[in-house]
C-alpha cells in the first residue's frame, strides 16, 4: 500500500446520545491517518476511553462539534491532564462553532492568562472553513441544532469521512457529505418524522437517505440514546440507505 493510499482510521470512544450509557460514553471519536490524530467530540466519558487507545500527549487537535454537554465536556478532563500531569506540547489546538469558548471556560473559570487557556488554543469555525491538521484537511459547514454546531469533514490519502455532530434535516451536512466515503451520522430518533417529532436531529431513517443520497460507500450510525434499541434503528436505515449500515459501537475501529 503506498503512502496516498493508507486508509482514515476511525476509532469510536463513545456514540450515547444525550448522555452516557452503560459500557458507553457519550459522543468522541478518533480520527487518524498516518501520523496525525484528531480527537473529535469530547463527550461525557471519552477522555478515559481516549487513554485506552492513545497517549494525551499525541493528540494533534481537538474538534468540537457544539457546547451540550455530551460533545464537549471532557475538555475539561484533558486540560486537567495537561496542564497538571506529564503534559506534551501546549497549547493544543481546539476547533468549535461562534460564541463557543466562553460557556466552556466559565466551568473552570478561566479568564485572561487562566492556564486554560495556555493548555488549550481555541480557534472558532464555520460553514465553508477549511483547516489542515497533520496530513488530515478538515471543512466544516452549519448544521440544524438550537446551538450553534458544526459539522467536520476529514480527507487524507484519496478518502473521507463526513461526521454530523447533531443536526435535524436540512442544514449543512448533506452538502459536506457529498462524494465522502463515509458518512458518521447521528440517527437520535426512532420511526417516521411527524409534527411534533423533534426537528433538531434525524431519525435513523433520515440517516439513511442522507447516506444514500450522498452516494458514499459506507454508513455509520451513531448518537442513539441508551433507551433504544439499535437493532430497530438499524432496520430504518436500512430501508432508506439500501443496505446495512455499521452501528459506531465503543472500542470499534473502522478503516475509511
Amino acid at each position: 500500500m503506498s503512502r496516498n493510499d493508507k486508509p482514515i482510521r476511525l476509532t469510536v470512544l463513545g456514540s450515547s446520545g444525550g448522555c452516557p450509557g452503560p459500557g458507553n460514553p457519550a459522543s468522541g471519536y478518533l480520527i487518524q491517518h498516518e501520523a496525525t490524530t484528531i480527537w473529535c467530540d469530547a463527550g461525557s466519558g471519552t477522555f478515559m476511553a481516549l487513554m485506552d487507545h492513545v497517549d494525551p500527549d499525541d493528540v494533534d487537535a481537538i474538534v468540537v462539534s457544539h457546547v451540550h454537554t455530551d460533545h464537549c465536556a471532557d475538555l475539561v478532563a484533558f486540560y486537567g491532564y495537561m496542564a497538571y500531569g506529564p503534559s506534551g506540547t501546549i497549547p493544543v489546538p481546539v476547533y468549535l462553532p461562534p460564541n463557543t469558548v466562553e460557556p466552556i471556560a466559565s466551568f473552570v473559570r478561566a479568564e485572561g492568562e487562566h492556564v486554560f487557556f495556555m493548555t488549550m488554543d481555541f480557534n472558532e469555525v464555520g460553514a465553508g472553513d477549511e483547516v489542515t491538521i497533520g496530513s488530515i484537511a478538515v471543512r466544516f459547514a452549519e448544521t440544524n441544532h438550537p446551538v450553534p454546531t458544526v459539522a467536520s469533514r476529514y480527507e487524507a490519502g484519496g478518502r473521507s469521512v463526513a461526521y454530523s455532530g447533531d443536526t435535524g434535516p436540512g442544514g449543512g451536512y448533506p452538502g459536506l457529505l457529498q462524494g465522502c466515503t463515509a458518512a458518521l451520522c447521528e440517527a437520535t430518533i426512532q420511526g417516521p418524522r411527524h409534527d411534533q417529532t423533534y426537528p433538531y436531529h434525524l431519525t435513523a431513517g433520515e440517516a439513511g437517505t442522507v447516506a444514500a443520497d450522498a452516494g458514499v460507500e459506507r454508513l455509520i450510525l451513531t448518537h442513539l440514546s441508551p433507551t433504544l434499541d439499535p437493532r430497530t434503528s438499524i432496520e430504518e436505515a436500512t430501508a432508506t440507505f439500501g443496505s446495512v449500515p455499521d452501528l459506531a459501537v465503543p472500542g470499534a475501529t473502522y478503516e475509511i
